[in-house]
């Protein structure tokens, strides 16, 4: 995702870090948001430099590459809806929202980082799938127990949204996972208890940049290792249909516009998810 923002992002960055200062308006951070005050200054005026530079046509190729423009440019957004777009609530009350009752959604843009659920690596290679006509953006909402869903087809090349709906989360494709991830992270003694004995680890080696270093880690060092992982709000990107849950699950965690990136594997044991391996 962003490959055709990273120029423009470096530039923003440099900026920033010379000055101290912001240079767009202030923002809230979300109660929920793994990144700090700097980084949300960062966001919002990467948010105002999107919405003035047209995204390259190239973008539609890949959803990610259209989804973070899409979330982020106003003008794009209002472009890439079919109105009236089709609004479905919780409470299965349906209505046709026009172009003029439409408010610019950012989905995970405001919070620093997103989420990815995949049942495996097949799964995840979807992202750089060219071939993939649909999609849909999850926000799972762990304590409301809802899903909000928005639902994406590529017409004519371009990606469009054709329909907003909420369901419960029970009716997910990952709903056993999402039950266990919103104990998990909530838990503390039952996310050790969901820790296999050995747990693979890769994360950088602090005594040299460029290598990684391997180790293991147990239930009695988790705490020592354990990521902040959000607990109430989750995003999720659907490539293609939906495919059956399985007993394997990747959680990928990325920060927009830092280097935020945690990779969680886990598996399904004598019907029990376990963490089996954490990259960062």
């Amino acid at each position: 995702m962003r490959k055709y923002l990273w120029p423009m992002l470096l530039c923003l960055l440099l900026t920033f870090s010379c000055t101290g200062k912001k240079a767009g308006a202030e923002m809230e951070v979300p109660e929920d948001s793994v990144a700090d005050s700097s980084e949300v200054v960062i966001e919002d005026t990467l948010e105002l430099l999107i919405t003035e530079s047209p995204m390259p046509r190239a973008a539609d190729a890949y959803f990610d590459d259209f989804v973070f423009n899409f979330t982020a440019n106003k003008r794009l957004q209002f472009e890439r809806i079919v109105f009236p777009l089709r609004v479905t609530e919780a409470d299965g009350q349906t209505k046709m929202t026009d172009k003029s009752q439409w408010k610019m959604e950012h989905l995970f843009m405001r919070q620093g980082y997103y989420t990815l659920l995949f049942g495996d690596d097949a799964q995840m290679a979807h992202m750089k799938d060219t071939a993939i006509n649909e999609a849909i953006v999850e926000k799972i909402m762990l304590r409301k127990n809802q899903v909000k869903n928005y639902f994406f087809h590529r017409v004519r090349g371009a990606w469009m949204m054709y329909e907003v709906r909420t369901t419960p989360v029970e009716e997910n494709a990952n709903a056993s996972f999402l039950s266990f991830y919103k104990r998990f992270t909530t838990d503390s003694v039952f996310q050790v208890q969901s820790i296999n004995e050995t747990v693979q680890f890769v994360g950088p080696d602090p005594d040299d940049d460029f290598n990684v270093m391997e180790g293991v880690i147990t239930p009695d060092t988790w705490e020592a290792f354990a990521p902040q992982l959000p607990e109430k709000v989750l995003y999720n990107i659907v490539y293609g249909k939906p495919e059956a849950e399985g007993n394997k699950k990747i959680f990928l965690m990325r920060g927009v516009a830092n280097g935020l990136e945690v990779e969680l594997r886990f598996k399904k044991v004598g019907g029990k998810w376990l963490l089996m391996k954490m990259t960062t």
